[in-house]
């Protein structure tokens, strides 16, 4: 690359289409679906080092500590995370992002990418992210189409205004959605590719096009980025003139009604995970069409997933056929594999029902680290907690409840009151009804305590903060 790029990564959705995986609280680019590495993770390796900047992160405020986590697991430091008060689309994330960079350099270029696909041969789009870079240098919005390889119905399309010959091609129209028909005529027309959501253009020219085909939207998210304030090396949004923006998508917004654009064509493999039996092909099915994750034994199955994402859990599947198994400690999904897209009605299902399930992660993720329950009673709750190397949770104290901790892997420095000790593995400390207290981890390596609450309300609001180094209410 002759040009360093900006990658714009946009990490604020919450999929319903792979529960019980991925949740509102804990959605699919954030987990490992596919390899060691989150989907997340992925896309930001995929567009790092030479030729890219610092990434700029676009996420909630819910992800922002998530994001910055994943993101050092993988040694990457992003050069800015916008906060988004609350979720608009597509088209007012692109946008933020490209005022935040037009600061830095309007002539500069930004890729934008969704960060919960699969895009296995990094080097393969790396060469045709250079392919396109002439062409967004030059002004143009250049989109990446995925050469299709069967009817799909659940993709937008891209028609090409004329045939590529391999390079930049000029792109005639965005084509919605189509009935299964509509996709079989397009694929043996071969002038058709899948829209991925993936975009390269200057910052310039992209702010050129907000202002011809969404100057209100333009006016809404210029205030709320000028008046954006910084929180813990974040950028919050301001979320009255955020709020006046349009939810909508870019394709919407701007690119159906851009002039000067272009598409390359992209066939070394993509996927937007959107189903789990998207998940169950990119994991590679053995000879029979079964594929299995963690502690999952097939007998006997015949093109069929199956998953149990505990290590404290066995999931047996015994003569099923295109059937899709997903456990987890507290929900498990079972499907037919032609239902995959169904599956969100499960999730209405289970809302409707007000079953937590529905859109809680078991494992609460938190700036500090995590915790899940373990054991839940009427007056009583076991819990385990993992606090990161440095890290500290407030310190705070409770209305209702008294607790037990037991350290059982690192060194906990705790406060109660007045006192501060450290805690050692196979130690343990009481924590009495109404006392201050807090817990830290000075050590190198993540700390893990078993922490046994008893009381008339064991409720996570049950906190009264008096310190917090992250700035929660």
């Amino acid at each position: 690359m002759n040009q360093t790029i900006t990658p714009v990564l946009l990490a604020g959705g919450s999929g319903t289409r792979l529960w019980p995986l991925s949740r509102k609280s804990y959605p699919k680019q954030f987990a490992s679906l596919i390899g060691e590495n989150s989907l997340f993770q992925a896309s930001a390796e995929r567009f790092s080092g030479p030729g890219f900047a610092a990434p700029v992160v676009v996420t909630n405020s819910d992800f922002r500590f998530i994001v910055t986590e994943q993101l050092t697991g993988v040694g990457i430091d992003p050069g800015a995370v916008l906060i988004e008060p609350a979720g608009r689309n597509t088209a007012p994330a692109v946008l933020a992002a490209a005022l935040h960079l037009a600061a830095q350099d309007p002539d500069g270029l930004m890729l934008v990418a969704p960060s919960d696909h699969v895009i296995p041969d990094a080097v393969a789009f790396r060469a045709a992210v250079d392919m396109a870079t002439p062409a967004a240098a030059a002004g143009q919005l250049v989109t990446f189409g995925i050469t299709p390889d069967r009817p799909e119905t659940g993709y937008g399309y891209l028609e090409l205004a004329g045939k590529t010959g391999g390079g930049v091609a000029p792109l005639k129209r965005f084509v919605e959605k189509p009935d299964l028909a509509t996709a079989e005529a397009m694929l043996a027309d071969g002038a058709y590719l899948w829209n991925a959501g993936l975009f390269l253009f200057s910052v310039k020219a992209i702010l050129a096009a907000f202002e011809a085909h969404a100057p209100d939207m333009v006016a809404a998210v210029k205030a709320a980025v000028s008046d954006a304030q910084p929180d813990l090396g974040f950028l919050r949004l301001a979320p009255e003139p955020w709020g006046q923006a349009e939810n909508v998508s870019i394709d919407y917004a701007v690119m159906e009604k851009a002039d000067d654009l272009a598409v390359v064509p992209f066939s070394a493999g993509w996927s937007d995970l959107g189903g789990w039996d998207a998940v169950w092909a990119e994991m590679g099915p053995d000879g029979r069409g079964v594929a299995t994750h963690g502690p999952a034994t097939a007998i006997d199955c015949d093109a069929t997933l199956l998953r149990a994402e505990s290590d404290g859990q066995v999931v047996v599947g015994l003569g099923l056929k295109d059937t899709l198994v997903v456990a987890m400690p507290d929900a498990v999904l079972v499907a037919d594999k032609s239902r995959a897209q169904d599956v969100k009605l499960a999730v209405t299902a289970l809302k409707a029902k007000q079953a937590v399930q529905a859109e809680t992660f078991p494992r609460d993720h938190r700036p500090w680290g995590w915790f899940e329950s373990l054991v839940i009673g009427d007056r009583f709750q076991v819990k385990r907690i993992v606090v990161h190397p440095g890290a500290a949770l407030s310190l705070q104290s409770h209305h209702h409840r008294a607790e037990h901790w037991i350290v059982v892997e690192g060194t906990a420095k705790v406060t109660i009151d007045e006192e501060i000790k450290l805690v050692s593995e196979n130690q343990s400390v009481y924590i009495p009804l109404g006392a201050v207290h807090r817990m830290e981890n000075p050590g190198k390596v993540p700390m893990v305590l078993i922490e046994v609450q008893t009381g008339t309300y064991l409720g996570e609001d049950d906190i009264i903060r008096y310190e917090d180094v992250y700035a929660r209410g």
